[in-house]
């Protein structure tokens, strides 16, 4: 059974000291399918299933794709060694150590073990910092190891990894180097194509590494070699042997610290993927923003051990401002939600500068579409994603749409409508000048319309929005002729399939039109999108004959009305937080009126078609739920919260979940497990759970 303990502080769990050993670990603020452990990037994204946490020291950690990763934490205690984390195996005559407590922050994952008298915790630090572009570009995480106990006792501490990290069995080598006090160990493949993935999506070029870096009240030791033999000699003598000769399939990689005689201290590893060309951009190499400082690895982990203090202490701060905002919002459901959030979310992209001028001026960020195809700056997953963005860091919209619209301006995308992505597949930022995508014309033009007008609006760059006026202007006129007009095409829930007159797109036509007249004082263009509005809503063209719901479609023809067809209407959401007041208050009501008459067993299916509910979406129409109280915005977190509690779930927050009985047809399926995940993991669209707190405005952070 999973417990759940609710929102205990980060800083006390940390250096709490737990006298008795718990049967059964409790959970705060909730037991979650996945907890995030380093993930900072679409190939730095290690995580560790919900339901491992009770065997913690012989758990199996997983890449987001579900492949297993190795990360092996021994401790030794006056002679007696204690598995910590991920060692399954017989390590000598070590002992498991008893698993207390795991909780979560935004920036953390925290476990608390009891080995003999000592209290070890565990922390899985990744930095968000995306305002600090150093910081937040760095490819490592933290694993700090902290001890506590009444009395001093003799502690080494020890951490391993293998090739598994390198998608290639076979074929990784590895490479110790040793600069004053850093000890570094790189696991790579020669010869590896550049950009270039596993079939479960892994990077096969650049480096893993695992690092340490001692002080003057400790040791570090090292080896590499065979899992049975490395930690063996760590379980007899507390130390490794310096033999870092050999280095072959199965082998591991492993570092040590000997903390020698005290009753409380804190070490920390780091763990990271190096990709020096990180991204291909039409063709021209880019990197992390952090090499224009730091041009080796050495020098950048070094940095990235100098600067934890700070980064410690700008989490804390994050975490606790983010809980407390997103509780006094929506409530502490509301921030379990939230809090698990940001790392997968931010987890996604990519802050970079060109790699032959490491030219800081010219920064972009790079967002890969995770899980589902793969695709580069997809705008439809910037655009569900942009509420996280817009309340904690604005300029980061400006920075996702740099490489989109410098390719649309440099003329190569000729279409009327926006471009989809700018690469099949991450990390090919290439274009597609041939003109051949997954086109989604009204989709991605309101989108981009509507993704800059946050962006001008949260941060007063009206340069930035009139040097490119004229795409936005281009999208603008395609949405007039063909916004409520629609012929059939795909939208953003592709899987669904394509239809014409889509009631959802054609109401993100209106709000765009809308605010692309207000951005740029053309009331024409306002008009233009507030009379599709009255056509769509006053006039009744996509309502029910009863006038409670939108449908799926609109329309007259027979083949369009259909009063229980229905669809939660997400895209009526920017006209909420911007204020533009295309569509009349009445017609939020409406919605949130009828959305409690199609909850289905584990929530509300998106639309009639299928049998799924989606967590971002449905924050969405959340936050397009009028009232501070609004019962049907307490619904639809609700339902998104039972879903990340029920224990069905053990991907890493997985977006979407079947809600209702399927039906045995193409969408949906008989056998569906309600309340189970459907399909989907890590993706940064979660940043659309902000879409509440947003409401509170941009830059909150």
């Amino acid at each position: 059974m999973w417990l759940s303990l609710k929102h205990s502080s980060l800083v006390q769990l940390f250096f709490s000291a737990y006298e008795t050993v718990v049967a059964t670990p409790t959970y705060s603020p909730i037991h979650p399918p996945s907890y995030p452990l380093a993930v900072r990037n679409p190939y730095l994204s290690l995580w560790l299933p919900g339901d491992q946490v009770e065997d913690l020291p012989t758990a199996t950690p997983q890449f987001w794709a579900g492949q297993d990763l190795s990360l092996g934490i021994l401790a030794r205690v006056d002679g007696t060694t204690y598995k910590l984390f991920g060692v399954p195996g017989s390590v000598g005559s070590a002992v498991e150590a008893s698993v207390n407590n795991a909780t979560y922050s935004s920036t953390h994952s925290i476990f608390g073990l009891t080995a003999g008298s000592v209290t070890f915790t565990l922390d899985f630090f990744s930095p968000i910092s995306p305002s600090n572009y150093l910081r937040q570009s760095l490819p490592f995480s933290y694993v700090t190891v902290s001890t506590s106990s009444s009395q001093a006792h003799d502690i080494q501490i020890y951490s391993d990894i293998d090739e598994s990290w390198t998608g290639q069995s076979g074929s990784t080598v590895s490479q110790l180097t040793t600069s004053g006090n850093l000890s570094l160990f790189q696991l790579s493949v020669a010869g590896a194509a550049t950009y270039s993935e596993t079939n479960l999506s892994q990077a096969l070029w650049g480096e893993t590494v695992l690092a340490a870096v001692s002080d003057s009240a400790e040791t570090v030791s090292s080896a590499s070699g065979a899992a049975t033999t490395v930690r063996n000699s760590f379980a007899s003598s507390g130390s490794l042997s310096g033999n870092t000769s050999t280095f072959v399939a199965e082998d591991v990689v492993a570092l040590a610290y000997d903390l020698g005689q005290t009753s409380s201290a804190s070490i920390n590893f780091a763990i990271g993927y190096v990709r020096e060309q990180a991204i291909n951009y039409l063709g021209n190499a880019r990197t992390g923003y952090y090499r224009a400082t730091y041009q080796d690895t050495a020098s950048a982990v070094s940095f990235f051990f100098n600067d934890y203090s700070a980064a410690y202490s700008e989490s804390l701060t994050f975490d606790a401002s983010l809980e407390q905002k997103a509780t006094a919002s929506a409530g502490t459901n509301y921030s379990d939600i939230l809090t698990l959030t940001p790392r997968q979310a931010f987890g996604g992209t990519e802050l970079t500068i060109p790699d032959d001028t490491l030219d800081t001026s010219d920064v972009m960020a790079f967002l890969k579409e995770i899980s589902s195809d793969g695709n580069v700056n997809t705008l439809d997953v910037i655009f569900p994603a942009f509420p996280i963005f817009y309340v904690v860091a604005p300029e980061y919209i400006r920075l996702l749409l740099e490489p989109v619209l410098q390719y649309t301006e440099s003329g190569a995308w000729t279409q009327p409508f926006a471009i989809h992505d700018i690469g099949t597949h991450y990390p090919n930022a290439t274009g597609h000048d041939d003109q051949v995508e997954e086109d989604m014309p009204v989709e991605e033009s309101g989108n981009i319309i509507l993704l800059a007008y946050a962006y001008i609006t949260a941060t007063s760059n009206y340069d930035w929005g009139s040097k490119y006026q004229s795409i936005f202007q281009k999208y603008a006129d395609y949405l007039s002729s063909e916004g409520l007009d629609e012929a059939v095409q795909l939208a953003t829930n592709d899987c669904c399939g394509a239809l014409a007159n889509q009631t959802n797109l054609a109401i993100k036509a209106a709000i765009a039109l809308n605010a692309y007249g207000t951005l740029f004082n053309d009331t024409s263009y306002s008009n233009t999108g507030i009379s599709f509005a009255t056509e769509l809503y006053t006039n009744g063209l996509a309502l029910d004959s009863s006038k409670t719901h939108f449908t799926l479609q609109y329309g007259t023809d027979v083949e369009f009305a259909n009063d229980t067809d229905y669809a939660v209407v997400f895209n009526i959401y920017p006209d909420t937080i911007f204020g533009l007041a295309t569509f009349p208050s009445a017609a939020f009501s409406m919605l949130a009126d009828y959305y409690p008459t199609i909850q289905g067993q584990a929530g509300v299916p998106l639309d009639s078609r299928v049998d799924w509910s989606s967590t971002f979406w449905t924050s969405w129409a959340a936050a397009a739920s009028p009232g501070d109280n609004d019962s049907t915005r307490t619904l639809f977190i609700n339902n998104i919260w039972a879903f990340l509690t029920n224990g069905l779930n053990t991907a890493p927050f997985s977006d979407r979940w079947y809600a209702v009985p399927g039906s045995g047809g193409l969408i949906g399926g008989s056998g569906d497990l309600i309340g189970g995940y459907d399909r989907w993991r890590n993706r940064p669209v979660v940043g659309g759970h902000f879409a509440i707190l947003a409401l509170n405005g941009p830059g909150q952070f």
